[in-house]
């Protein structure tokens, strides 16, 4: 059992404001408060500061303990009074506002003119049924429009989605009842104190009480570039939304919270901001085709239109066109219709926005939503070690270490000597910033003690509370913000330092104590210290003794640090400049070596395995020693085969030797950063064709790995090389520093760079996970900077979970491929069904509400059932696609023309020989119908006759004639021959017997006129295009299943029992088919059809399975020309 930890005595000032007592009333109003916190007026706030008595004054108002923070009691107090950390959300465009912004588009409101012009002709040329078809028209625009308005409503939805779920992430440092705590922002109140790191984001605003050489980046608020500097005297105002850069030399800064929410300064900014998503690249890739086959589509429709005009004039002779010319304009307007596949950005949105649900499921938070396309196509991941490999939990378990080395059996059961407690347990807790935290937000208690900040010092409190001592307490006795000196890990020194200037045990002494790099500590120490305490001298024996130890204990995998001292007489012995420049590189005394061991997570083997069977590089980009490195690397499965290995000692010796060198670059699979970042462009490019970890690298070093992989942000000409090389020569030497220069890059790169998703944790990652084309910051251990420039966010920090965003960027990508194989297959066959049909003298084989009807249910439903298709493991067998693969691939072109020519074939059949096929089924019309030539006693049907020449048809006319003299021939009434039968016997046009002048029934001089007339211009065979229309669906239904697989697979059906949603929508589809064709008439122009031609209209449609089949089975293009290689390709 681990003893109670003991606190320390002789506890001493903080160095802080003072303490008030915790009972005073608070008695400040938001006014007061509000005249603290003016925007850009930082000189007067302070005034009003000062005129409270500054932050002690503030305190004392508030009833604030500085040190304890508030109780529950006062925060419950402060939040009725003053409200939560939270923003009111500036509402949401309304659905009714979405819908009336939807008429904003051209097509719908060429549709809507088209649609009163043919209400209004129509109404006046026949008032009982004319005015049908325009009023269907305005219908399905309606419907068009909500279902457009309810997309937009949803992808707003989404973006505030994506921003609630990546705050609700968020964590802040706060001390309440002398406890720190890590909360939600949203649960701040004034008067809270905060404890904020470097590359933390402030929550609120706030007045800074304690900390030294503090800086904040105000860019994201005031559009200062700048880092700004804060301190007590002139600007101690912290402003939420910004961010930490540096923390100076007390490790934290500490401020007051004073206002939160809508009383803050981005509160009040934010109420009058409007957030819109934005489009993703694949929306714009997309939209961009929309443009462009809009435009085939417009010209087409113009062609039509011209042409249908040209006939109609012809026809008439310029007498009375006008009914025609609308309806040649409603079919002009209904290939623009058919040839826009709007329904493609609504595809990408719909599944996007499943699949960035999902992700956020598996441990991926998408910031921004392109990075569900990109990641899919990663061809590297450069990856840190700590926490995204390893579990996190890191453990000190053997080292040297009060005079001697200490293995793991004996470690376990080593009780901490004199020496241990000295330097050695005071270096581990008043160099580090990071607290165990034992209770969540709600109270409960962690099974184990909950690291907040660095792992790797999260192990040496640990230790210090295994062995009974208070790492707080030891704060508290030894260091104070206002006298002693903390610098932070500093990535290119590789070591944290902190200047005790007052060191108690010895008054007046100033000690300073460092860890870091073991090797890099190693190499600066003159002295170790020996079990006695005592200092040795550092002979060259004693040194390749640790030397060996350190790589003893990389070997199995143990991340080693070293701590160090050195002991100052006084204040006057120490550099004058040790405030800003330690002296902590000269003359140390060796303290301990630790070896620290952090599992590797279960399941990151196959992870990586399936990562790089998947096609993806995956680099380790670590701070630890290249031992350590290769051994992670090597269990992880991350090195793979042999390869060698360049340290700083190697390149030295080849340096002078370029040819060998050159010779072994292609070769090394580990490099130290020190190495990597002197290398030229070229030599660089030999590296990364093989190199999988990079060791003791900075985050420099990544950056520089990133841009030369994917080419971004590289200077682009003299100027801006100059700028990052100043006092270099760009003729000279701009092929000789990296990260090289854009023209020299592009030219050996013609197909593009690596697409490159980065991984990082810390405030200095933030340009690497910039530079990137998927940046991923860590969710757990993640600074609030790395967060905000990345654009993903893994909140469980889980490599595994980096390859399941792989896996759905992967799915997302072919999704939308899938949906436009099928919305390009839909609109090729109706476009060029209804532009051959009308020009052929035909009525519109799909007419302009059939097509606003195919629109609904093929685009809103094709999308929902094809863009949410869940990813499959085959995903991960596929090599990822080039950065300029094209969106529609060869087999896909080969899929979508195969199915168009059947589908166009079978219809154009139906249209051209649909008569011969289903005989006098195809000769109804309703309009025709209606005008029956009836008999009291006996009825004429005129079909009989028809295979008589025209004489014998005249005079079998003529019998009509004489047979019904004086009677009606109006009416629905009884059986009788309908004007179509006399269309079809007399001849269209004007070839037939009934158009010769001398044909006139005697009963009626009107005849002609009334009945062929008026069949002429309604001689729309409903069952006819009904059975086209029914046929064409069906089609694209059972097409539906083949554009399931965009490539050479012919089990359409797989995982088809997964794909509800698919299933639900042919399940939609068809009954809304059965509706639409059953119950549309005279509003559609569709027809009660028998069930035989329903069974004859689906085997039609089900012959896109066959040929589907059959297409796959003869593939006619390499399917793998838009597919990267493994791994890394070599620059040409």
């Amino acid at each position: 059992m681990e003893p109670e930890p003991t606190k320390l005595d002789n506890e001493r000032s903080v160095g802080m404001a003072q303490v008030i007592p915790s009972g005073t009333n608070m008695d400040l109003t938001q006014d007061i408060l509000d005249s603290l916190n003016v925007a850009q007026a930082s000189e007067d706030n302070k005034k009003n500061l000062d005129d409270l008595g500054g932050t002690d004054g503030l305190a004392a108002r508030m009833g604030l303990n500085l040190k304890t923070g508030l109780s529950d009691a006062q925060v419950d107090a402060s939040r009725e009074r003053y409200g939560a950390n939270v923003f009111p959300e500036k509402p949401m465009k309304s659905f009714l506002t979405l819908f009336v912004e939807s008429f904003n588009d051209t097509t719908l409101i060429i549709l809507i003119i088209a649609a009163f012009v043919s209400l209004i002709v129509g109404s006046y040329e026949d008032p009982e049924k004319g005015w049908i078809e325009g009023l269907a028209i305005l219908i399905a625009v309606f419907l068009v429009s909500i279902v457009t308005a309810t997309n937009d409503y949803q992808k707003e939805k989404q973006f505030r989605d994506l921003e609630k779920n990546s705050e609700a992430l968020e964590r802040c440092t706060i001390i309440r009842s002398g406890e720190t705590l890590r909360v939600n922002p949203d649960l701040l109140v004034v008067g809270d104190v905060v404890s904020l790191k470097s590359g933390d984001g402030i929550p609120a605003d706030g007045i800074l009480f304690e900390g030294s050489g503090v800086k904040c980046n105000e860019s994201a608020l005031t559009g200062e570039p700048d880092d700004l500097k804060k301190d007590f005297f002139k600007d101690p105002f912290f402003l939420s939304s910004c961010e930490v850069t540096d923390t100076g030399t007390s490790g934290d800064a500490k401020v007051i919270c004073i206002g939160i929410g809508k009383d803050s300064q981005w509160g009040k900014i934010k109420a009058n901001l409007t957030s819109e998503a934005a489009n993703t690249p694949l929306q714009d890739k997309l939209e961009d085709m929309v443009e462009l086959i809009g435009k085939g589509g417009g010209g087409a429709a113009a062609l039509t239109f011209i042409a249908l005009i040209a006939m109609i004039w012809l026809k008439y002779d310029g007498e009375d066109p006008w009914t025609h010319v609308i309806e040649a304009f409603i079919i002009a307007v209904t290939i623009i219709v058919v040839a826009i596949p709007e329904g493609l950005p609504l595809a990408v949105t719909i599944s996007l926005s499943y699949s960035s649900k999902q992700m956020l499921k598996e441990g991926n938070l998408i910031r921004q939503l392109q990075a569900c396309e990109t990641m899919g196509n990663a061809t590297n991941i450069c990856t840190d070690k700590t926490g995204t490999l390893t579990e996190n939990r890191m453990t000190i378990v053997e080292g040297f270490m009060g005079g001697k080395p200490i293995d793991q059996d004996t470690f376990e059961k080593l009780t901490p000597n004199e020496v241990i407690k000295g330097d050695i347990s005071l270096n581990f807790a008043v160099n580090s910033n990071v607290f165990l935290q034992d209770k969540d937000e709600n109270g409960k208690a962690y099974d184990r003690p909950k690291v907040v900040g660095s792992a790797t010092e999260g192990a040496m409190v640990l230790l210090l509370r295994k062995w009974g001592i208070d790492y707080q307490s030891l704060r508290d006795q030894f260091f104070s913000t206002s006298r002693d000196m903390q610098f932070p890990f500093n990535s290119t020194k590789k070591r944290s330092t902190v200047i005790l200037c007052d060191y108690p045990s010895e008054k007046g002494k100033v000690k300073l104590l460092c860890k870091g790099a073991s090797e890099v500590i190693l190499a600066d120490c003159t002295h170790w210290t020996d079990e006695s305490g005592s200092a040795q001298p550092m002979t060259e024996a004693k040194r390749k003794e640790f030397l060996d130890l350190i790589d003893q204990m990389a070997g199995r995998a143990l991340r080693t640090l070293a701590m160090a001292h050195k002991d100052y007489k006084d204040l006057n012995a120490i550099p004058a400049n040790y405030r800003t420049d330690p002296p902590d590189s000269t003359d140390l005394v060796l303290d301990a070596i630790v070896g620290i061991i952090d599992p590797l997570r279960s399941d990151v083997k196959d992870a990586v395995r399936t990562a790089q069977g998947a096609g993806v590089m995956v680099r380790m980009v670590t701070g630890d020693n290249i031992i350590t490195a290769r051994a992670i690397a090597t269990q992880c499965g991350i090195l793979t085969g042999s390869g060698e290995t360049l340290t700083k000692e190697s390149y030295k010796t080849l340096k002078s030797n370029p040819a060998k060198l050159n010779a072994l670059l292609p070769n090394v699979a580990c490099i130290e950063g020190p190495v990597f970042r002197n290398l030229t462009p070229a030599q660089a490019d030999l590296v990364l064709s093989r190199v999988q970890v990079m060791a003791r690298s900075s985050p420099d070093d990544k950056y520089l790995m990133v841009t030369r992989l994917n080419g971004h942000g590289l200077p682009a000409n003299q100027k801006e090389w100059e700028t990052l090389h100043p006092g270099r020569n760009y003729e000279s030497e701009k092929d000789l520093f990296l990260p090289g220069y854009k023209d020299e890059w592009k030219a050996t790169r013609p197909n593009g760079g690596q697409v490159v998703g980065v991984t990082g944790d810390g405030t200095n990652d933030a340009p690497a996970l910039k530079a990137s084309d998927v940046g991923l910051s860590m969710g757990i251990t993640g600074t609030k900077v790395a967060q905000n420039a990345s654009d993903v966010v893994i909140t469980d920090d889980k490599f595994s979970s980096i390859v399941r965003a792989i896996l759905w960027g992967r799915s997302v990508y072919d999704n939308i491929r899938r949906f436009l194989q099928f919305q390009l297959t839909v609109n090729v066959v109706a476009l060029l069904l209804v532009f051959i049909g009308s020009v052929a003298g035909f009525p519109p084989p799909l007419n302009a509400v059939m097509m606003l009807w195919v629109n609904l249910i093929m685009d809103t439903m094709g999308a929902l059932a094809l863009g949410t298709e869940k990813p499959t493991a085959a995903l991960l067998i596929r090599q990822p696609y080039l950065r300029d693969a094209a969106l529609v691939s060869k087999p896909m072109w080969r899929n979508i023309l195969f199915q168009s020519a059947y589908q166009l074939i079978l219809l154009l059949i139906l249209l051209f020989e649909g008569t011969s096929m289903f005989g006098d089924v195809f000769l109804r019309g309703d309009y025709c119908q209606n005008w029956k030539l009836s008999s009291p006693d006996k009825a004429f049907n005129l079909a009989a006759v028809g295979n008589m020449d025209v004489t014998e048809q005249y005079n079998s006319i003529g019998a009509v004639d004489t047979a019904l003299s004086g009677q009606s021939y109006y009416g629905t009434d009884g059986d009788g021959t309908t004007c179509a039968d006399f269309y079809r016997i007399c001849g269209a046009e004007n070839n037939g017997e009934c158009y010769q002048d001398n044909f006139v029934p005697s009963y009626d001089t009107n005849f002609k006129s009334d009945c062929l007339d008026n069949c002429a211009k309604t001689d729309y065979d409903y069952t006819h295009f009904t059975i086209i229309f029914n046929a064409f669906v069906w089609c694209q239904i059972f097409n539906e299943f083949n554009a399931r697989q965009i490539k050479n697979d012919p089990n359409i059906l797989s995982g088809i029992m997964e794909s509800k949603m698919f299933l639900l929508v042919i399940v939609v589809t068809v009954l809304f088919q059965i509706f639409i064709v059953e119950l549309g008439g005279d509003w559609v122009r569709t027809i009660h059809i028998d069930f035989s031609y329903w069974l004859w209209s689906i085997l039609f449609g089900f012959g896109s399975i066959p040929v589907g089949l059959l297409m796959r089975m003869c593939p006619i293009w390499n399917e793998e020309d838009d597919e990267a290689f493994f791994g890394y390709v070599m620059p040409s």
